[in-house]
C-alpha cells in the first residue's frame, strides 16, 4: 500500500529510507523515523482497535504515551510477541509485524460489535449486578466466558527469548522530561558540574517543540534549539542522556523507576542487546518537567476512528510529514487548535470548519485562520459525528439549541485544553491544589525534593517555561551542592501561548441525553457512566472511578481524568475540589514484565541460598530440602539408609555421644547503642535491662496483637550490644519489623540495627561430648560450667579465627553454637568434624533437629504456631516480664479473647499404639462419633517417631488442652480413626538435667 498522506516538503523525516511492514497481514511502507501510528496514517489507515466492552471501532487519538485506542500485538517471532503496544510510541523498523486487536474474525467485520447494540445491558456497574443467577453457572458458563473476553490482546504462550537488563544510578539532578522546560533545567545544572541525568519517553528529545512552529530560541527554530542544546549535553562528561526511557514510578527518598526501550526499534538488534533496561536512580534533587496532555472534546460518537486531538494531527504534519485527512474538521474550545488548522491549511490540506464552543475566540491565531479562508464557527457545538469504520461527517448546532447543520468530514480534530501531567508528582506523595482560574490541578505541596517545571507546573507560555526550567535547574544543582551556574539562560524569541479550555460534556452530551459521548476510550466510559454511578450512590470519586472503571488499567486517567471529575462535580452540585482527585498510580504506563523481572527467571526466579558448610555436606552425601531460599541439609544418610533409618541413627547418637549441625541459616541481627537495652525491652516480652554481658536468654517478639511473632536467643556481648537470632523464615522480616518500629515508634532511641546472618556461619556442636569436641581447637575461653554455664556467650578465638560461641542448646543436651566468619565456616567445620569422629559424633540434618527439638518441646514459631498463639497458649508465660510495663504487644495480650478459657494450648500427644506417627496438619474432636461435620477442638502441629523415646510423639494445638491432661481424644483419619492421651511436651529428660552434660 502507498503513502498516500504524506505530504512532501513536510515533516523532518528524509524519504531515503523506505521501510517495509505489515498491518492485519497487509504490507505497508513507511520510513525511517516513523512510528507505527504515523506509518499507517500515511497509509490512510485510522482504524485500528476494536474498543474494550462494546467493540466499536477505534482509530488513533493521539502521537505519544497518553494513546488509549491504538493498542498493537508486535510479532517478531513466536517466542517474541507483546500485546498492547502503543503505536504512537512504537518505531517503525523493517520487517515490522504487527497485528489489530480484541475482534473476531477481522477489523472491519467483528462478531464482538454485537455488544454495541446490547450496550444498555453493560451499563456502568453492570458486573455488579449480573451473573448472580444461576450459581451453578458462574463456575462452568460466566467466569470462562468473562475471562476469555476479558483484556485486549492475546498473551505470549511461550517462554521470551529476549533478555534484560537492570541499572543503579546516583545523581545530582534527574530532569525528568525532555521538552523545552527539562532541556533547559538539564543546562542549567549540568553548566554547574553537577552530575545530571535527563530522561525522555520519546526517541528524540524535544517535546512540544515536535509540532510547535512559532517558537524562536536563541535566534533559532525551537526544534533545531532543542538537538543543538542536547548536542551540547552529549557532550558533557557529567551529564548522562536516557531517550526512550520513560520515569514510571516515583518511590521514596527520590528513587525513580525508568524503564529504557534499547532495541524495541531494530529490525535486527544485537542478541547480546537487552531489549529494554530498568533503570533504578536516587536523585539528590529531581526536576519534573513532564509536560500536559491535550484533553479531547466530549460529545456524541467522538471515538469515530478519524477523531483525534488536534496535537497529535499538528504532530504527524510537522514532524512526520503526515496529513491525517484530506477534508479535515475541528472542534475546539482551546486556540491550541487553531494552530493545527492553520498548520494544515498551509500544507494544502482542506478545512472544512472550525467549529469554537466560545461565544467571541479572538487573538492572532483565529484572526490567521480567518486570513486563511477557513470557515469558522463560534458559539457552536459538535453534537454527533456519522460514519462507521471512519468519521464521515460532523453535525454542528449552536450551543443553546437550535438547527444542525451536517458537514462531511474524513478526519476532525478537537480540543478542549490542556491538563499538566502531575502523574509523577502525585506518585512522590505531593498533594496537589486546584487553580479555581485556570481550573486545574497543579502540584501543591511537595513531599519529597523535586521540583516541578514547564506546563506540569502549570506554567503557560514558552518564554516562562525556559525562565523557570533554568532557575529550577540551577537551584537543583545548588541544592545538591553544586557551585553556582556559569551558562547563559536560553532567549526565547517567539513562542505559541494558548487558553485555557473546558471541562466536561459539550452540548448535546449533557445528563438530558442518552449519547455515547465517551470520557475514557480505553475503558469505554460515556458521560452519562459517569452520571449514573453519581445516581447510585457513588459520591466519592475514588468510587465513582471503580464503579465506572474510568481512569483504570494503564491508561490512568492521562485524558479521562478531568473530564470525568468534572462531570462527577455538577452531578452532585458540588465544586471540583470538594469532590477530590483520583490517585495517580504507578507505572505512568505499561512496564513489561521482562523489565521488571529482568534476570530474575528460570535458574535466577528465585536466589538460591547456601551456607558456607553446603559443599562438605554435598560431598558427605547429605540430602537437601528447601526452607525458603535456602538449601539446607535435611539428613545424611549412609549406604543402605532410607530417611527414617538415617534420622534415627542421628537422633540416638546425638544424645548418646554428640552431633555437627549447620545453623548458619538462623537469622542474626546485630542491636547496638546507648539505648540497645531499651530498645530490646520494648521488642521483646523478656526483661534485659539486667541481663548481664556475656549471658543469654530465649526471648520472644510479638505483634501488637498480642500473637507470637518470632523467637530466638539473644546473647548479649556488651551494656551496648546485643546479638539477636530470629528464626530463618524470619530474618527479613523481624529486621523489618525491628527497623520500622525505630523509626516510627522510637525514633528517640539511640540505636542502629545491623543484618549479620550472612556474616556469621554457625555450627551447633550437641550432645554429651560437645565440649570435648571443642575443647582442643578453642582459644582464650573457659569452657568449665562455672566459668561458662548453659546460655552464656563469649568471644574469643577457634581454629585461630574470632568466634562468638554460645552456650545453648535446641536439643536438651549440653550443647554449643559456634559463630565464625562465614569465610571460614568449612574449615571451621572440618576440624570440628575431625575432633567428633575421635568420640564417634555425627553429621545431622534439620529432620533430626526437629525430631530432638519436639522430644524436648521446644516450639517452632510458624509451625507450632499459626498467628493466632499467645504466650500462654504456648505455654511460655515464662518468657514474659512480669515487671515490665510496655512492650510491643502488651495491650493485645491482654484482650478479652486472647485470655478467655478455651483457647487452643500447645499440649502433647501420645498413640494409644505407640508405633502409630499422627499425621501434622490431622484434626482432633473429643467423640469420634458425633455427626458430621464433626466439631474440631485442635489439630497436630508437629509429628515424629522417636528412637530415643521408643515411640511416636506430637504436639499438638487444643482447646482447653492443658486442662485435659492424661485425657483420651481422636484423630480421625480417612482409614481409622486414631485414640491419643493428652500429655505434658516434654517427652524426654522431663528435668532438664541433660543440658550439663
Amino acid at each position: 500500500m502507498a503513502a498516500t498522506h504524506r505530504i512532501a516538503g513536510q515533516g523532518r523525516l528524509t524519504p531515503a529510507k523506505t521501510l517495509r511492514f505489515t498491518f492485519d497481514g497487509q504490507q505497508m511502507s513507511g520510513i525511517a523515523g516513523d512510528t507505527l501510528a504515523s506509518a499507517l496514517l500515511a497509509n490512510g489507515i485510522h482504524l485500528v482497535g476494536r474498543s474494550f466492552k462494546y467493540h466499536r471501532p477505534r482509530g488513533i487519538l493521539s502521537a505519544g504515551a497518553e494513546e488509549p485506542n491504538a493498542l498493537i500485538g508486535i510479532e517478531r517471532d513466536a517466542t517474541r510477541k507483546t500485546p498492547n503496544v502503543r503505536a504512537t510510541v512504537q518505531e517503525l523498523y523493517d520487517g515490522l509485524n504487527a497485528t489489530s486487536q480484541n475482534r473476531w474474525p477481522s477489523l472491519s467485520f467483528d462478531v464482538g460489535a454485537v455488544n454495541n447494540l446490547l450496550s444498555p445491558m453493560f451499563s456502568a456497574g453492570f458486573y455488579y449486578k449480573t451473573f448472580m443467577w444461576p450459581k451453578t453457572a458462574w463456575k462452568n458458563v460466566y467466569e470462562p466466558k468473562i475471562r476469555a473476553a476479558a483484556g485486549l490482546g492475546v498473551a505470549p504462550d511461550q517462554p521470551d527469548s529476549d533478555h534484560y537488563s537492570a541499572r543503579y544510578a546516583h545523581c545530582d539532578v534527574l530532569v525528568l522530561g525532555g521538552g523545552a522546560a527539562g532541556i533547559a533545567a538539564a543546562l542549567a545544572a549540568a553548566e554547574t558540574g553537577a552530575r545530571v541525568i535527563l530522561a525522555d519517553e520519546q526517541a528524540e528529545f524535544g517535546g512540544a517543540l515536535r509540532f510547535e512552529t512559532g517558537a524562536t530560541v536563541d535566534g533559532t527554530d525551537g526544534w533545531n534549539w532543542a538537538q543543538a542544546s542536547v548536542a551540547k549535553l552529549a557532550a558533557m562528561d557529567n551529564v548522562r542522556l536516557l531517550a526512550r526511557t520513560t520515569a514510571f514510578g516515583y518511590y521514596a527518598q527520590n528513587l525513580i523507576g525508568l524503564a529504557e526501550r534499547v532495541t524495541d526499534h531494530l529490525a535486527n538488534p544485537d542478541r547480546d542487546l537487552p531489549r529494554e533496561r530498568l533503570w533504578q536512580v536516587r536523585a539528590r534533587r529531581v526536576v519534573l518537567a513532564t509536560g500536559a496532555i491535550e484533553r479531547h472534546m466530549v460529545f456524541a460518537d467522538n471515538d469515530r476512528p478519524g477523531v483525534m486531538l488536534a496535537s497529535a494531527a499538528r504532530t504527524y504534519l510537522n514532524h512526520y510529514g503526515v496529513a491525517v485527512g484530506k477534508n479535515i474538521g475541528v472542534y475546539t474550545a482551546n486556540d491550541s487548535a487553531y494552530a493545527a488548522a492553520i498548520d494544515l491549511k498551509k500544507a494544502g490540506v482542506d478545512i472544512a470548519a472550525i467549529v469554537d464552543l466560545r461565544d467571541n475566540p479572538a487573538g492572532d491565531l483565529v484572526e490567521e485562520a480567518r486570513a486563511l479562508g477557513i470557515e469558522i464557527n463560534h458559539g457552536r457545538a459538535v453534537i454527533r459525528t456519522g460514519g462507521r469504520l471512519r468519521v464521515s461527517s460532523m453535525t454542528i448546532q449552536p450551543k443553546n439549541g437550535g438547527g444542525e447543520r451536517t458537514i462531511p468530514v474524513d478526519a476532525l480534530l478537537m480540543s478542549a485544553g490542556w491538563t499538566p501531567s502531575v502523574h509523577l508528582f502525585s506518585q512522590s506523595r505531593g498533594k496537589v491544589a486546584f487553580d479555581e482560574e485556570t481550573r486545574r490541578f497543579l502540584p501543591g505541596t511537595y513531599a519529597q525534593d523535586c521540583v516541578s517545571v514547564g506546563a506540569c507546573n502549570g506554567t503557560d507560555g514558552l518564554s516562562a517555561s525556559v525562565e523557570e526550567a533554568y532557575a529550577a535547574g540551577a537551584k537543583a544543582a545548588k541544592d545538591a551542592g553544586a557551585k553556582a551556574a556559569r551558562g547563559t539562560k536560553p532567549k526565547v524569541e517567539a513562542s505559541e501561548s494558548w487558553s485555557r479550555g473546558m471541562l466536561g460534556a459539550g452540548p448535546g452530551a449533557g445528563p438530558e441525553t442518552t449519547v455515547k459521548a465517551f470520557i475514557d476510550f480505553q475503558n469505554d466510559v460515556t458521560a452519562k457512566d459517569i452520571r449514573q454511578a453519581v445516581r447510585e450512590g457513588m459520591h466519592s470519586i475514588e468510587h465513582v472511578k471503580r464503579f465506572t472503571t474510568n481512569g483504570m488499567a494503564t491508561d490512568q486517567g492521562k485524558t479521562s481524568n478531568m473530564h470525568g471529575l468534572a462531570i462527577a462535580a455538577e452531578t452532585l452540585d458540588k465544586p471540583i475540589p470538594q469532590v477530590g482527585l483520583t490517585t495517580f498510580r504507578a507505572p505512568y504506563t505499561p512496564v513489561t514484565f521482562g523489565a521488571i523481572v529482568n534476570h530474575g527467571r528460570g535458574a535466577l526466579f528465585d536466589p538460591t541460598r547456601r551456607t558456607a558448610m553446603h559443599g562438605w555436606a554435598e560431598a558427605h552425601g547429605a540430602v537437601f530440602e528447601d526452607v525458603g531460599q535456602w538449601k539446607r541439609a535435611w539428613y545424611f544418610p549412609r549406604a543402605g539408609e532410607d530417611m527414617h533409618a538415617a534420622v534415627n541413627r542421628e537422633c540416638v547418637t546425638v544424645r548418646k555421644t554428640a552431633g555437627l549441625f549447620d545453623a548458619s541459616t538462623l537469622g542474626k541481627i546485630e542491636v547496638v547503642g546507648p539505648d540497645a537495652a531499651k530498645f530490646m525491652e520494648l521488642l521483646y516480652t523478656n526483661p534485659w535491662q539486667k541481663l548481664e554481658p556475656g549471658r543469654c536468654r530465649y526471648g520472644i517478639m510479638l505483634r501488637e496483637d498480642g500473637f507470637i511473632y518470632d523467637d530466638g536467643v539473644v546473647g548479649r556481648l556488651a551494656e551496648d550490644r546485643f546479638h539477636v537470632t530470629t528464626t530463618t523464615g524470619g530474618a527479613a522480616r523481624v529486621m523489618n519489623h525491628m527497623e520500622d518500629y525505630l523509626q516510627t515508634e522510637f525514633p528517640h532511641l539511640n540505636v542502629w540495627l545491623t543484618s549479620i546472618s550472612e556474616q556469621w556461619a554457625v555450627i551447633a556442636v550437641q550432645g554429651p561430648n560437645s565440649r570435648k569436641i571443642i575443647e582442643p581447637l578453642v582459644e582464650g575461653i573457659d569452657l568449665s560450667d562455672a566459668a561458662m554455664p548453659h546460655m552464656s556467650v563469649r568471644e574469643g578465638k577457634i581454629c585461630g579465627v574470632p568466634t562468638r560461641l554460645f552456650r545453648m542448646s535446641f536439643t536438651g543436651e549440653r550443647g554449643f553454637e559456634v559463630n565464625v566468619p562465614a569465610d571460614y565456616g568449612q574449615a571451621v567445620w572440618e576440624a570440628l568434624w575431625a575432633e567428633g569422629q575421635k568420640h564417634d559424633a555425627c553429621a545431622y540434618g534439620t529432620e533430626t533437629m526437629h525430631v530432638l527439638r519436639a522430644e524436648k518441646g521446644y516450639i517452632i514459631v510458624g509451625q507450632d504456631t499459626d498467628g493466632t498463639v499467645t504466650c500462654n497458649d504456648a505455654g511460655l508465660d515464662w518468657a514474659v516480664g512480669k515487671k515490665k510495663t510496655d512492650f510491643v504487644g502488651i495491650r493485645g495480650m491482654t484482650r478479652p479473647d486472647l485470655v478467655a478459657k478455651g483457647r487452643k494450648q500447645l499440649v502433647g500427644l501420645k498413640t494409644r499404639d505407640p508405633n502409630v506417627v499422627l499425621e501434622e496438619g490431622a484434626q482432633i474432636v473429643a467423640d469420634p462419633k458425633q455427626p458430621i461435620p464433626m466439631k474440631m477442638i485442635g489439630h497436630v502441629t508437629s509429628s515424629y517417631w522417636s528412637d530415643n523415646c521408643g515411640r511416636s510423639i506430637a504436639l499438638a494445638l487444643v482447646a482447653g488442652g492443658r486442662d485435659l491432661m492424661g485425657q483420651t481424644l481422636y484423630v480421625p483419619m480417612p482409614d481409622r480413626v486414631i485414640e491419643v492421651e493428652v500429655s505434658g511436651t516434654v517427652f524426654f529428660d522431663e528435668k532438664g538435667e541433660r543440658l550439663n552434660g
